[in-house]
């Protein structure tokens, strides 16, 4: 970096006497953070403040008062900024991706890397972390996965009965650690205390059984850490259905939660699958359960997990 660039990295002066008579004032934590990170990633690239300015099309003053943590800046002013120091947003408000080089060299390895590729360099970074130690155990768990209504708590324990081997209901196990129900412990403790308590009973359940048909929550997926787990330990069963089968089969139940009850349930129950549906789609076999009748599905997941099985073996 040349004279010309050092100095200009540094604050012009009516930026530097802007910072010092608004030093009296407190700052916001998050609003510093971002300014340092502004300008670290400038130092970064050797730009001066005014190049970066231009590119972004704002003020240098502006820029100057973002770097210092005393201006609060639109998120398409950030999204400008990021474009101007050829970085994502992500990285400018402090992805954790960016927290080190060996991070960002990774993230640059994986970016634009389509699905089967980064399913390949998952599966692979895993065993190297693992120590190359896969789990002998893992094609004799079967864990089913899927919203609400897909079958799990019925076909589980048939599942089950046809391998002869236990069935573990997740949400009963999770109940069971924390003395009281799933909507309780929601209510009093709330979804991050539910999220420990879920991959606390999976990973019990993994020590204890060698040989288990496991019904899964729903939103398990949505914990990448238990999905992790899952995936690691368990052969994965995706039984999907369309959402008016899913919101038919929890009525038929009696279950009038609020989503059920709500007029605008349908809308929700295919927004979450939407958002559901690319996690669920990484276990190893789909069964769609749709228009099927119980023993008909039960016919086509016993098949398919005998092969799944009969294929490790």
């Amino acid at each position: 970096m040349n004279e010309t660039e050092t100095a200009g990295l540094l604050a012009p002066a009516s930026a530097q006497e802007g910072a010092q008579s608004s030093a009296e004032e407190p700052k916001n934590p998050l609003l510093v953070s971002l300014g340092e990170r502004v300008r670290n990633l400038r130092a970064q690239r050797g730009l001066t403040r005014k190049a970066v300015a231009v590119a972004a099309d704002v003020s240098e003053r502006h820029l100057a008062n973002l770097e210092y943590g005393t201006g609060n800046a639109s998120i398409l002013v950030l999204q400008q900024v990021a474009h101007a120091l050829h970085c994502s947003l992500a990285e400018l408000v402090g992805d954790f991706t960016t927290q080190s080089p060996e991070w960002l060299l990774i993230r640059e390895l994986l970016e634009h890397r389509s699905e089967p590729e980064l399913r390949r360099a998952r599966l692979a970074l895993h065993e190297l972390l693992s120590g190359g130690h896969n789990d002998a155990a893992r094609h004799r768990r079967i864990a089913l996965v899927g919203l609400r209504g897909a079958g799990k708590s019925t076909l589980g324990p048939l599942l089950a009965r046809e391998l002869d081997v236990p069935f573990i209901e997740l949400s009963r196990a999770i109940e069971a650690l924390a003395g009281c129900s799933v909507r309780e412990i929601h209510d009093l403790y709330g979804t991050t205390a539910y999220r420990r308590y879920e991959r606390r009973a999976l990973e019990e359940t993994i020590q204890i059984h060698s040989e288990v048909v496991i019904a899964t929550p729903g939103g398990i997926v949505s914990d990448p850490a238990t999905f992790n787990e899952l995936l690691a330990h368990c052969t994965t069963v995706w039984l999907r259905a369309a959402p008016e089968e899913h919101m038919g089969r929890v009525v038929a139940q009696g279950d009038m939660r609020p989503m059920a009850a709500s007029k605008e349930a349908m809308d929700d129950l295919k927004r979450i699958l939407d958002g559901r549906a690319a996690f669920y789609s990484k276990a190893e076999i789909t069964v769609d359960t749709s228009s099927q009748t119980p023993e008909q599905s039960l016919q086509t997941l016993s098949a398919s997990v005998r092969k799944a099985m009969a294929r490790v073996a």
